[in-house]
């Protein structure tokens, strides 16, 4: 699965993150030690027994090999806004738009992180916090070790 196993719609950035998407919405129902593809098997538990992961948190990369970092404000909390570099998939349409939400370390004080080292990863959660992108605007993806991230 270089760019996508089920899916080939010759945006690869897209056809990983549909994957994921489908792993993550299905949980119940070149060999890495960190890739995509070992994220996608560690999270539908084909790598170890029942490991209660539901998240493969991703960096996306904008065409000039920028790590992408999108912003937003909790519901009743717009005067706080934080921005975050590493997403968990929603949805993926037809049309190459995805649904992200920003994931956060709750004990991370930094609103703003310059980059993904900057930003605190100890225990990313969901924040709740949705973007929506076009993944045509992406050339690159690295997908981090899956985790825990919606308790």
């Amino acid at each position: 699965m270089s760019c996508g196993g089920k899916f080939n719609t010759g945006n690869c950035v897209s056809d990983i993150l549909r994957e994921i998407a489908d792993a993550q919405n299905n949980l119940d129902d070149c060999s890495c030690d960190s890739s995509c593809e070992q994220s996608i098997k560690d999270l539908l538990g084909e790598t170890s027994p029942s490991n209660n992961l539901d998240t493969v948190p991703v960096i996306l990369y904008c065409k000039d090999c920028k790590p992408f970092k999108g912003f937003g404000a909790r519901v009743n909390h717009i005067q706080n806004v934080f921005g975050s570099f590493y997403f968990r998939v929603k949805c993926v349409d037809k049309d190459n738009c995805a649904v992200l939400e920003l994931l956060r370390d709750p004990s991370s004080q930094k609103r703003d992180p310059k980059s993904p080292v900057d930003q605190e990863t100890h225990r990313l959660r969901g924040t709740g916090v949705c973007i929506t992108v076009n993944l045509d605007c992406f050339c690159h993806i690295t997908c981090l070790p899956a985790i825990n991230a919606l308790t």
